[in-house]
């Protein structure tokens, strides 16, 4: 990846704290690493409010409580392990 020098201004508090925790030599990557993080949950948050309203209880009877969850993921790990039972022979 290639990279790009930037000058921020943070909080003098907050700029400690970072030299703590990473060392003045790895303040860089600790921050593209934050900021990688917070721009991973901000497009999440995204898409799940973009997706808001997508999932219709009517569509999905099968998940309609805590019984049927449990059982409809007790079908899909047997299932899961029934096929690679046939995929390695067993």
């Amino acid at each position: 990846m290639s990279t790009s020098k930037i000058h921020l201004t943070i909080p003098f508090e907050l700029a400690k704290e970072v030299n703590k925790l990473a060392g003045e030599r790895g303040r860089s990557k600790f921050i593209a690493e934050a900021l990688n993080e917070k721009i991973q949950k901000e497009k999440f948050k995204t898409a799940v409010k973009e997706c808001a309203g997508a999932w219709k209880v009517e569509n999905h009877s099968e998940l309609t409580s805590e019984n049927k969850v449990s059982e409809y993921i007790d079908n899909i790990r047997k299932q899961s392990s029934e096929r690679l039972k046939k995929i390695y022979n067993e």
